[in-house]
């Protein structure tokens, strides 16, 4: 116990040293995945956001997975994360025959045994879900949702900071271009003026 509670807390703080060394949300986010994946010794992990209706889940990092399994079709949010809808994590032991989960045959043909299923809260509200995949049957601890949680709700923040700092430069160009819109401005009427002659002594 001692041993995975220890590598939980590094990864946590390698997320953390992640998240604040970047303002790249994408390359964060990739490190999310790897590192619950290698932390949690599972086969794969996937991080989905919810679309704009709250209807389905889009593909947006993913480690361990092939890419036919993560391309094979829409993700209905109402059949794979309701209860995840309502804050609450998911663990199901066997996703090939479990009702809740959408691409039962699909999971089979992967290799998946069990998923556990995390939100992504960001002020409360759910923006999306942390998957994490084992190839052998799991019931997963306390202290999985827990680490799995915390992360989630990382990578929930490295997407918040990322479009706060696109805001930002967004403003910033704005800014720098009226600054410039406005010297030159100044500079034209400058050179308009008449010229000022000394008076004659």
């Amino acid at each position: 116990m001692e041993d995975i509670e220890r590598i939980y807390y590094q990864s946590l703080y390698e997320v953390a040293a992640a998240l604040n060394s970047s303002h790249a949300a994408e390359g964060v986010l990739r490190s999310i995945v790897e590192r619950v994946t290698k932390a949690m010794e599972a086969k794969g992990c996937s991080l989905m956001l919810l679309t704009p209706d709250k209807k389905r889940l889009l593909h947006t990092a993913a480690y361990g997975l092939s890419d036919w399994y993560i391309r094979k079709g829409p993700v209905s949010a109402d059949r794979s994360i309701s209860e995840a809808l309502e804050k609450k994590a998911v663990a199901v032991l066997n996703a090939t025959t479990d009702d809740r989960i959408q691409y039962r045959e699909q999971a089979k043909k992967e290799g998946i045994a069990s998923i556990l299923s995390i939100p992504m809260l960001l002020r409360d509200e759910v923006i999306g879900v942390l998957r994490v995949y084992t190839a052998m049957p799991r019931t997963f601890t306390v202290e999985d949702m827990y680490f799995a949680g915390a992360v989630a709700n990382l990578g929930a923040i490295a997407l918040e900071n990322a479009r706060l700092y696109e805001a930002i430069q967004k403003d910033y160009e704005e800014f720098r271009k009226d600054m410039l819109e406005w010297r030159s401005a100044l500079g034209h009427e400058w050179t308009i003026e008449k010229p000022v002659v000394p008076p004659e002594e």
